[in-house]
């Protein structure tokens, strides 16, 4: 029933669209090691329209916000070794915010700066707009602006209707510590110049929110090698 679309209202194919949009932002969230409730991350079709949904069935944006706060395992990954100046370092992540914008025309500076000051003012350390429509040039710099204290990701929603994780060609990615970053290089006395490479704009790169100079593990399965791993440093 979840996945037939409902018949009878005119919003039903928009809300249906949501819904699946919905579920491929809670996974990433979920997938980058944020923690979240797995009856939020997998609601059904039917909850979702009641509790997103208004009088006549059109969908709600303004209330389809939400936030997570990175788990224990987050918190180690992106803490930084302790040193003599800074014996007790601080993760270097925080809560993340996400909201669906009910803009449905254009994205301006308006839009952003809104969405940019909410974070700053809650103190999340990243947050991620979704939209119906492409941001405006003016709407991007003010993200480009911004990214020194809040980490600023927007999404369309037709690109989060299919979660691009599950297709059965896409292998798994996991994000290396800062740590397991530098043991890799030793171990294969290597600089990380000399790792292949995958764009920030990569559609995977962007699913796990990778920045400039991280490297992630590729695990890959071979009927002849059984699992293997390669390693790809984001540029």
């Amino acid at each position: 029933m979840d996945d037939d679309l409902p018949t009878g209202n005119i919003h039903s194919k928009e809300v249906s669209r949501l819904w699946r949009a919905w579920r491929t932002i809670h996974e990433m969230v979920q997938d980058r090691g944020y923690e979240l409730a797995e009856e939020e991350v997998k609601i059904t079709f039917d909850d979702f329209r009641r509790k997103f949904t208004q009088g006549d069935g059109s969908p709600n944006r303004a209330a389809m916000t939400f936030s997570a706060r990175p788990s224990e395992s987050m918190n180690k990954k992106f803490t930084p070794p302790p040193t003599a100046a800074n014996p007790d370092p601080a993760p270097e992540c925080g809560p993340i915010h996400v909201e669906f914008c009910p803009e449905k025309t254009s994205i301006g500076i308006g839009v952003m700066k809104k969405f940019v000051e909410h974070c700053a003012t809650n103190n999340f350390k990243a947050g991620i707009l979704v939209t119906a429509v492409p941001l405006s040039a003016q709407a991007r710099k003010v993200m480009t602006v911004t990214s020194q204290y809040t980490l600023i990701e927007c999404f369309l929603e037709e690109d989060l209707l299919v979660n691009i994780t599950h297709h059965e060609l896409v292998p798994t990615h996991v994000l290396l510590s800062r740590e397991e970053k530098t043991a890799l290089l030793k171990r294969y006395r290597l600089k990380e110049t000399q790792l292949p490479r995958i764009l920030q704009k990569d559609p995977i790169a962007r699913y796990f929110g990778l920045k400039r100079g991280q490297v992630v593990k590729i695990i890959r399965t071979s009927e002849t090698a059984g699992r293997y791993a390669s390693y790809r440093l984001c540029v």
